[in-house]
């Protein structure tokens, strides 16, 4: 079995690891029972460009349960749990192309080896697999059964490949299921992103002024945990719907050329390109942080940051760079801008991702069983399946909720009665 990882032999701290989580995860566990009874995946090749975290190894056990061939690469440079990958290789016999750090031509090429299993079905944090089958193997496009797509970034370039007529293969966009945006995108993001910057930084959160870029789910998630947490939070958006719901949710709302003059700490969650960058650098305070929590470390423009810098970048602590301005100004980009919540912390808690992983795999089994009726476009996950894990993670926290009676039924399904 090829794999590439940092450390074989970290492996047994890793199953560790992977069963701690797997205690926080009853939805997935309970999907893996099952799959293991009907083998719903059998013959079913894998590649899944993921992060390597203890919560996606019970992903990929769950697959395995259910028959399919499993290979996974990082889907990004620093979010890789090293003893993770190497449990995945050495105890449970799945290939890992990821290392923590990896510089950018060794991701690609993890890429590259992970599509060497010449799958038929695909998972995706970012949509980097399925850019890649569509640019440079195209070969493999034609036996793709569907694809997965677990982030907003991801379903956004998806969105647009099918508008461009390029995308070749179904595509589920597992982020927007109500399971997985409202509760993994707003408590798994608002919770594991405070805890990265806190594992950074060691700052008080109390008092700060807290500049949060984008109120989407993320960013709504984040607001109100730092809020939470004794921050003063402002709330920056190009949405008007998005900011009149900050504004009504009871945050301050500032164009950031006039929050760069207030931030104490700057967290950027919009999914977009350089949304912190010269012209507010310029205006931050000394001894500004600046954290990104989006997928890809474009939201923060680095470029920008390094040419108003002197040429000496210095680590003042893991996962934290100085950076000098010309002035004598200190401004500090947090795990080199990419994801804070899985760069300097573990990603969301098991208990989130337990529904998002269980959405991946339950979506992938009706990908297998529904192939002759999907067609090459961006589909939601099915809204029963988004309905059964909702209903089983109620049952494993032990809360049970009403039904409609039968009278109930049928005024909601009727029009006659009025007033």
């Amino acid at each position: 079995m090829e794999y590439d990882i940092n450390d074989p032999s970290l492996a047994e701290g890793g199953v560790r690891h992977v069963e701690w989580a797997d205690q926080a995860m009853p939805v997935l566990a309970e999907v893996r029972k099952r799959f293991e009874r009907e083998r719903p995946l059998a013959a079913v090749r894998i590649a899944a460009c993921l992060h390597i975290t203890a919560e996606t190894a019970n992903l990929a056990r769950t697959l395995k349960a259910g028959g399919a061939q499993v290979v996974l690469c990082g889907s990004n440079p620093l979010s890789t749990q090293d003893d993770v990958a190497a449990a995945l290789t050495e105890r449970y016999e799945t290939p890992v192309f990821a290392r923590c750090g990896e510089d950018d031509q060794t991701y690609y090429s993890h890429i590259a080896s992970a599509l060497s299993l010449e799958p038929n079905l695909t998972m995706d944090d970012g949509a980097d697999l399925v850019t890649t089958i569509l640019t440079k193997r195209t070969d493999l496009a034609d036996n793709i059964v569907a694809s997965m797509e677990e982030t907003t970034t991801g379903v956004n370039r998806l969105r647009a490949m099918e508008a461009d007529g390029v995308l070749r293969f179904p595509v589920f966009a597992i982020n927007d299921a109500m399971t997985k945006h409202l509760f993994d995108n707003r408590y798994g993001t608002g919770q594991s992103t405070v805890d990265g910057i806190l594992r950074a930084t060691g700052v008080l959160l109390a008092g700060m002024n807290v500049v949060v870029a984008g109120y989407g789910m993320c960013g709504r998630g984040l607001a109100m945990r730092m809020k939470g947490m004794g921050a003063h939070v402002v709330v920056t958006e190009t949405d008007p719907l998005r900011a009149l719901e900050a504004a009504m949710d009871g945050f301050e709302v500032l164009p950031m050329d006039q929050a760069a003059k207030r931030g104490d700490l700057f967290v950027t969650v919009t999914g977009n390109a350089e949304v912190l960058r010269k012209e507010h650098f310029l205006k931050m305070k000394d001894g500004a942080l600046l954290a990104n929590s989006g997928h890809f470390n474009v939201e923060i423009s680095i470029d920008n940051l390094s040419e108003l810098a002197e040429d000496i970048v210095r680590q003042v602590r893991p996962n934290v760079d100085e950076f000098r301005l010309e002035d004598g100004k200190r401004l500090y980009l947090l795990a080199e801008g990419r994801l804070i919540n899985l760069a300097a912390a573990e990603g969301h808690p098991a208990c989130v991702m337990d529904m998002s992983f269980a959405l991946q795999a339950l979506t992938a089994e009706f990908a297998v069983k529904n192939t002759a009726d999907l067609e090459p476009k961006v589909y939601r996950v099915p809204e029963d399946i988004d309905q059964w894990v909702a209903q089983l993670k109620l049952q494993t926290m032990g809360i049970t909720i009403d039904k409609l009676t039968e009278r109930q039924q049928q005024y909601m399904a009727g029009w006659q009665e009025g007033t």
